[in-house]
């Protein structure tokens, strides 16, 4: 199927013996990608500048670029092309837009740059070929092995970054939606479904080949396998609620006077503010917490920071079982130290989440919920999660028959987790 020809557009057809060869290159350097290589449609056309996607699994390409790559370069666009649909950027890129309000082609180039920078430090190298140009975190001054959500705070279009203005990978990488593309009504688009079944045959190969795939692949693969469930979702809308309810965020600032100064001359009145909430997760790391619910607890700890809008740096993490831990800010959710194995008294988490400065506006607790929980309301909102217990109808603690742990008070909203 080929696109309508731009005006002015060089004639010759695809060459699409060179375009499977570099798709077979990539397979064989990439294995555990070759199920997602594979399962894209090729779609001819003159209008794309390189190559690009949409979120339907169509990969189009140019004739022109395919004529003038080398092959080893042509593998490793098919590798960048296919990451973006596996790492759902066209979703993301839809969810940040709506969230911070990022409108207008201009922003979704800078969603574009973002998801490059996050995929291109580990695409190239053993046995890919790095093209000249490659849009890579570096050339902005950034660092890297961050995500595109993050990389997305940290710079702006100016004059470092108007050179990159050709970029276009297509509604893949953006979910901005191109002229050239065929859209959800087009041939050979995937279903949602298909989508799903190819990432998890991918996870599954990255699982069982973990040393072959950079660190990037393998935290993705790992959260691959958690894919978002109804509890998933709402823990993500109870911490949403929780943060933009009212007080939670809010401030008086005299940068912005109040329009109702206007009406009392010579006196200037603060206004109103709302800043992003600041969230702090006190995780259950006692001896009945299994390490397999304290690794969900950190994917949870992952979850509550897109939730608020992807500031991790507004997001501690409070280890607690008799007693707390010290409360950390979250990096990155691999290298937070859970540490505990003892009894429980989440009491002590809520104390030290309490006395971190700034305070917090959201408490996220996360347990299997045999604890005391505190006697009195803190003074901001309170989510917790419950990892899941048979026995939680006639709870019981193994040293003692007779223990009943209190239930969840009524001033906290409670998710039962994976049920």
């Amino acid at each position: 199927m080929t696109a309508t020809d731009a005006p002015g557009a060089a004639p010759g057809a695809l060459d699409r013996d060179k375009l499977f060869t570099a798709r077979l290159h990539a397979a064989r350097v990439r294995p555990y990608l070759a199920t997602a290589l594979f399962a894209l449609h090729v779609v001819e056309s003159r209008r794309v500048p390189t190559m690009g996607v949409d979120r339907y699994w169509r990969c189009y390409v140019s004739p022109a670029f395919v004529d003038r790559t080398p092959v080893e370069e042509l593998a490793g666009v098919w590798v960048h092309e296919v990451s973006h649909l596996l790492r759902d950027h066209h979703a993301r890129s839809d969810r940040v837009a709506r969230e911070r309000g990022l409108n207008g082609p201009g922003e979704r180039l800078r969603m574009n740059i973002a998801a490059d920078f996050e995929i291109n430090d580990d695409v190239y190298g053993d046995g890919l070929a790095r093209p000249e140009g490659v849009v890579e975190p570096g050339r902005l001054g950034l660092a890297e092995n961050e995500l595109m959500e993050e990389y997305l705070r940290q710079f702006t279009l100016g004059p470092r970054s108007q050179e990159l203005a050709w970029l276009d990978c297509g509604s893949g990488a953006d979910g901005l939606e191109r002229e050239w593309e065929l859209g959800p009504d087009g041939a050979h688009g995937l279903s949602e479904q298909e989508r799903d079944a190819v990432r998890f045959r991918v996870a599954q190969g990255i699982a069982g080949r973990p040393g072959s795939a950079p660190q990037g692949w393998r935290r993705w693969a790992e959260e691959a396998f958690h894919p978002p469930q109804p509890w998933r979702q709402l823990l993500g809308a109870a911490v949403r609620s929780a943060a933009s309810a009212p007080g939670a965020g809010e401030d008086y600032t005299y940068g912005r006077p109040a329009r109702r100064s206007t009406a009392l001359p010579g006196t200037v009145l603060p206004s109103l503010r709302r800043r992003p909430p600041r969230v702090s997760v006190v995780i259950d790391t006692s001896g009945s917490v299994s390490d397999a619910e304290l690794g969900s607890a950190l994917l949870e700890v992952a979850a509550i920071a897109r939730a608020v809008g992807g500031r991790r740096d507004l997001v501690t993490v409070v280890p607690c079982d008799a007693s707390a831990g010290l409360a950390r800010r979250l990096c990155r959710a691999e290298g937070i130290p859970l540490t505990g194995g003892g009894g429980t008294d989440l009491r002590a988490g809520f104390t030290r989440a309490l006395r971190t400065r700034p305070a917090p506006d959201v408490i996220v607790a996360l347990t299997d919920g045999q604890t005391p929980w505190p006697g009195t309301r803190p003074p901001c909102r309170t989510v917790i999660g419950l990892f899941p217990r048979p026995y939680r109808s006639h709870a019981y603690d193994e040293s003692d028959p007779e223990y009943v742990p209190d239930t969840p008070p009524a001033w906290a909203r409670v998710v039962d987790i994976g049920s």
